[in-house]
């Protein structure tokens, strides 16, 4: 029986950062992945493929009415949504062997197939009938989420389906409905309302885009029905009604919505399944995320677990920094998360980023703060560039200074958000942030602006 200083079992990007990390630490590493695809939903069916869509529907929608006003005009568009999805194919592939080389890379061995605790210090992988076990002294489990579903409502991937199937339509709906008004709901629907598909939102809530500041969400809601989304907020979905070649969504206390394709969008839940967590004596909590302590150790001795199967925020970027610091702390001493500074991205038109507290969080803890906003159409940058909408909006320490949390609606806005997290990062004030030269004309120049308006002495407005 094979033995190794740690074994991961699933290879997203929590699993595969922290393989490639406790390699470079010295240790003999073993990764485990039922799919053929290293990446993990992320990069199979999630954050990549998703982005690579909304880059392409953005190109056709700006070829169809973006750049007249440019002097830029073409005699036909046409879509070609196979080609797209070639395309979509083709960058998840090319990452998928990119990841795939750094396994080898750094020497960690790659076991395919389903893994399971089978015993303490074993894990026991199975793939097309046959059983193999392997030891190892470490543990991590990194297996991710999957959709959630509302009760009662089962997803059969034709009519109604996750964003996994979103992914992949080989054609345009004519009527598509989301449920679920949150990050992947908006950023789906974005894609296809582009590519020519009346698209209505249902969300539960009286607002769009939960966790996120609310005067940023407010403002996103009303860009987004400018751009022909439909929104029908305060609905309760009890039901969808599958007929021939259309779905019903049945609506509480309305005549249903009628539709091609339903979009569940409602969330995502931790993929604990078949992982032999229970005869591990590893304890979930009531939702069932699994439960770890400070060093991401489980109730089991030496088994751990990082990402979206302990809950938070399921970010990818969050389960790498938890993967790092998971085996830093295993194998060095030290390693550390920040949970303040973990930025958050909503890719639509215009992009949505933020760091740190929200305005509403801050009222809620009676923390005194000052606030600063400056708008993209004061910016010389993006009125060149024609992307007027959005501001920047930061929060700092009535009495510090510090800087609490930045919220930014706007073009490019989930690269702008970087400097915004190594501000809180390193404890930053907003005169710090005011003080530093950013270079003319460019879209960071708002930041900039922003940070001047919390001591109410900006430049260009």
């Amino acid at each position: 029986m094979a033995k190794f200083d740690l074994v991961v079992i699933g290879a997203g990007p929590g699993g595969y950062v922290a393989a490639i990390r406790a390699a470079q630490l010295g240790k003999k590493v073993a990764i485990v992945e039922k799919e053929k695809q290293l990446g993990g939903t992320c990069l199979r069916v999630g954050c990549i493929p998703s982005k690579a869509l909304l880059e392409s529907s953005h190109l056709y929608e700006n070829a169809q009415v973006g750049m007249k006003d440019r002097g830029v005009t073409f005699s036909k568009v046409q879509l070609d949504l196979a080609a797209m999805m070639k395309h979509k194919s083709g960058v998840v592939d090319t990452l998928a062997g990119g990841i795939d080389g750094l396994m080898k890379k750094n020497k960690i061995e790659r076991l395919v197939g389903h893994g399971k605790l089978t015993g303490k210090g074993q894990v026991t992988i199975s793939s097309r009938g046959e059983e193999v076990q392997v030891e190892a002294d470490q543990i991590l489990l990194a297996t991710g989420s999957v959709p959630a579903s509302l009760p009662g409502m089962s997803i059969d991937g034709e009519y109604v389906g996750s964003s996994t199937e979103a992914l992949k339509y080989d054609e345009v709906p004519k009527q598509m409905v989301v449920i679920g008004g949150g990050v992947i709901g908006l950023e789906l629907g974005t894609v296809w309302r582009r590519l020519g598909s009346q698209v209505t939102v249902l969300e539960y809530m009286d607002r769009i885009l939960p966790g996120l500041d609310s005067e940023i969400a407010k403002e996103a809601l009303k860009l987004f029905k400018q751009q022909g989304l439909e929104f029908q907020l305060g609905a309760k979905v009890t039901g969808v009604k599958i007929n021939r070649k259309t779905v019903d969504v049945l609506i509480d206390g309305q005549e249903p919505l009628r539709c091609e394709k339903v979009l569940m969008a409602v969330g995502r839940r931790p993929n604990t399944g078949s992982l032999g967590l229970e005869e591990a004596g590893v304890e979930v909590d009531q939702r069932g995320f699994v439960k770890v302590n400070s060093r991401y150790q489980t109730s089991a001795p030496g088994v751990f677990a990082v990402g979206d199967l302990i809950g938070g925020a399921m970010l990818a970027h969050k389960a790498e920094e938890e993967g790092i610091a998971c085996v830093e702390q295993l194998f060095s001493s030290y390693g550390h998360v920040n949970y303040n500074a973990i930025p958050s991205v909503v890719y639509t038109d215009p992009e949505i980023a933020s760091v740190g507290k929200t305005e509403d969080e801050l009222k809620e803890s009676g923390i005194e703060y000052r606030k600063g906003s400056f708008p993209f159409m004061a910016n010389g940058r993006a009125r060149a560039s024609g992307h007027l909408e959005g501001k920047v909006k930061i929060l700092a320490d009535a009495k510090t200074d510090r800087v609490l949390g930045v919220h930014i609606i706007g073009a490019n806005a989930g690269e702008l958000i970087a400097e915004c997290v190594a501000a809180i990062e390193f404890g930053a004030s907003s005169e710090d942030i005011a003080r530093t030269c950013h270079a003319h004309p460019t879209l960071s120049e708002t930041i900039k602006e922003a940070a001047l308006a919390v001591d109410k002495r900006t430049i260009h407005m």
